[in-house]
């Protein structure tokens, strides 16, 4: 399709599809989330449910960030452009953040795809405005106070979107945040304090390695490096399996050669120098608590050290509502999805398949467990930082969703007026109001009996 043919094709669904309309939500009176969240309760470990749950109970925004699936069942009943990208799936604030490019650089980009599919292009923006009022109310902020904030992040997506749309169709493939860069460009305009506080973040950030992580996670015991065992969050394979160790880590060490064959001919070269000799199971997150989570010691012939993390992949909560995946393996549906939405990616993402005796399988999707990877406290933003991250966030998930969708419709769509802007951030504190009201039925759901949350882990 050619851009006037894209251009039409964006007004065309904006006359079908009203920028206003986007403000509407109106739950039906049927909803139950706290039903989803024990639907999805049901394929995941179960002495991890009550974990997971206590994680969410914390504040709205941390039920927030566990409820990817009420809130796409929500999404599904709302006004949709029908202009499609490669969602996110989860693009809260707390999955966007700094982590190491493959040529070593620092670089701000989205970095959680365990929902990823395609979709249309405004559940992702309603998912992250909705998050920066959220979080903004939770912080303290006043109701005028949020909705500028919300305000700010959807001018800038909208903003975003029309500026790749004049832009070539390689720089928008290879743009990106380069944190580094952006310091050096705004040090003029920044406060001498800013400036050394930004600098002494990048440096300590670049101290965020396998090298730390083996560090904190890890132990020498009799000349063996052995993972720290930290249960219920930590729990090495030896205490999962019992006698059955050592066939464990044969199953494993094979399973780690058909992770192998999903790299690139090079990284398989460079894996090739590690083994494997340790494996624990960890809690992640807070919407991830329960799914199969690992930590992967590898080590080199030189003793050189490296920790993998293998991920859980299970249908995307899109699935039901926006589409089946073309991908029949959940963890090669999150790396292509991976691939496609960010600028750089680990080199060592890939993905694998388990299979027990009885032929039920399991996916996964393999990454670093730390190269360089840092998410902003939250929860510690007053209005303007709030503000200035989510316009951060905005930016990047404009320039995503502009390398994997139509701009030239997506820009045309969402025009020149703030009509989006306003639209979304009016849903944004009615979601915001809705998500308040469905902590607080988390909470009598466990105050009743239905089901149970262990606070504080």
């Amino acid at each position: 399709m050619g851009t006037e043919q894209s251009t039409a094709a964006g007004k065309a669904a904006r006359r079908r599809v009203p920028l206003e309309s986007h403000r509407e939500f109106a739950p039906a009176p049927d909803r139950d989330p706290v039903g989803l969240l024990l639907g999805q309760a049901q394929t995941r470990v179960p002495e991890l449910v009550a974990v997971r749950h206590g994680r969410m109970l914390v504040s709205p925004f941390t039920f927030f960030r566990g409820a990817a699936l009420p809130m796409a069942a929500d999404l599904a009943t709302t006004p949709t452009s029908g202009l499609r990208v490669q969602l996110c799936g989860d693009a809260h604030l707390s999955n966007f953040g700094v982590f190491g490019s493959p040529e070593r650089r620092l670089v701000f980009d989205v970095n959680d795809f365990d929902e990823t599919l395609p979709g249309p292009f405004e559940w992702d923006v309603k998912r992250l405005v909705a998050s920066l009022v959220v979080a903004g109310r939770d912080n303290g902020a006043a109701a005028a106070e949020a909705s500028r904030v919300a305000l700010a992040a959807t001018a800038r997506y909208r903003k975003t979107m029309r500026e790749f749309a004049a832009a070539s169709t390689l720089s928008v493939w290879y743009s990106h945040l380069d944190v580094e860069d952006a310091i050096a460009r705004f040090k003029l305009q920044m406060k001498k304090s800013q400036v050394k506080k930004s600098e002494k973040l990048a440096a300590k950030l670049r101290t965020r390695d396998s090298t730390q992580a083996v560090a904190k996670l890890t132990t020498m015991v009799g000349g063996q490096r052995e993972i720290v065992s930290d249960p219920p969050l930590i729990v090495p394979v030896e205490e999962l399996a019992g006698p059955e160790t050592a066939t464990s880590y044969d199953m494993l060490r094979s399973l780690v050669s058909d992770y192998a064959a999903t790299l690139p001919p090079d990284r398989q070269h460079l894996l090739g120098r590690f083994r494997l000799t340790r494996l624990a199971r960890k809690v992640v997150g807070v919407g991830s608590v329960g799914t199969q989570a690992w930590i992967v010691l590898m080590e080199a012939e030189d003793d050189d050290p490296l920790l993998l993390q293998a991920k859980q992949a299970q249908p995307s909560v899109l699935a039901a509502y926006a589409g089946a995946s073309e991908y029949d393996h959940q963890g090669e549906r999150v790396v292509a999805g991976q691939r496609l939405m960010q600028a750089a990616s680990d080199i060592f993402l890939g993905w694998q398949r388990t299979a027990d005796p009885g032929g039920a399988h399991t996916d996964y999707y393999v990454r670093q467990l730390r190269d360089w990877k840092y998410s902003a406290p939250i929860e510690q933003m007053g209005p303007q930082q709030l503000s200035d991250y989510g316009e951060l966030c905005a930016w990047t998930l404009a320039r995503a969703h502009a390398r994997t969708g139509d701009r030239f419709a997506i820009a045309a769509y969402l025009g020149r007026s703030d009509k989006f802007d306003q639209a979304v951030a009016g849903f944004a504190a009615s979601y915001a109001d809705q998500t308040a009201h469905d902590h607080a039925a988390l909470a009598d759901a466990v105050a009743s009996g239905r089901t149970d949350a262990e606070p504080g882990v």
